[in-house]
């Protein structure tokens, strides 16, 4: 389902006329600007805001590239090379359980540091944990010890990319009529029907809840709990504890 037809349906519940494009024109038509708005507001909303859908989660992976200095002949040796990685391009945030996960140590994650004046702390002592240790800022996801070369390190994001674009690719928001979401287009479309009548002071609650159940629905079916199989019942079959 194009942009262009989840806005004719929106337009269809509200009371608006029906467009022949949202973007022909729109910069003499408050009406569908308002629309292009609400839908990638919407849009990015439910993609980001309180989910972390499969279709948005990508792994990323940083190579070291660390080499080991001999004794010049003080101090001792240690390992030069990067310790800060620029994230994906189409990085929005980490998922609320990612941890970074080190080759040369798969039994436990490394650790993150959350507070950066204890990164900063860290450092200024020379402690670095048994397992590795990682924090985000500037952009970059810091990882120490420095990685030696051949190894690597693992996580899990969320990508921000939640439209496929008619021109080829994905990106963040619509950018003509052919542009279709990635996720849920029932949700998408309650979604702007609710948040359209609240901001035009009409009644919305009614809306509102749908928009929530089927949100709930959708998320709930995008990442099932998984299923326990206990005793034959009586009838000789598998029992599924959900």
């Amino acid at each position: 389902m194009t942009l262009l037809t989840v806005v004719r349906d929106v337009c269809a519940v509200v009371g608006v006329e029906l467009p022949n494009s949202v973007f022909t024109n729109i910069a003499a038509n408050r009406t569908m600007q308002e629309m292009l708005a609400l839908a990638n507001e919407t849009a990015q909303r439910i993609a980001y805001d309180t989910r972390e859908w499969t279709r948005l989660r990508k792994v990323h992976t940083c190579v070291g590239d660390g080499a080991w200095v001999p004794p010049q002949p003080n101090p001792a040796a240690v390992w030069t090379g990067t310790s800060a990685f620029s994230l994906p391009a189409d990085y929005q945030r980490m998922l609320l359980t990612t941890s970074v996960w080190l080759s040369r140590s798969t039994q436990q994650p490394a650790k993150f540091i959350a507070d950066p004046d204890d990164w900063v702390r860290r450092r200024m002592r020379g402690t670095i944990d048994g397992f590795g240790e990682w924090t985000i800022f500037g952009g970059q996801i810091h990882i120490l010890p420095v990685m030696p070369a051949l190894t690597s390190a693992m996580f899990v994001y969320l990508q921000k990319n939640c439209i496929a674009l008619d021109s080829g690719g994905f990106g963040d928001a619509f950018m003509s009529d052919d542009d279709t979401y990635l996720l849920n287009e029932r949700v998408l479309r309650l979604g702007m029907i609710w948040q359209w009548k609240a901001q035009k002071g009409s009644p919305y609650a009614e809306d509102m809840g749908n928009y929530g159940d089927a949100l709930n629905v959708a998320s709930g079916a995008d990442s099932p709990a998984p299923i326990i199989v206990d005793k034959p019942t009586y009838s000789g079959g598998p029992h599924a504890l959900y």
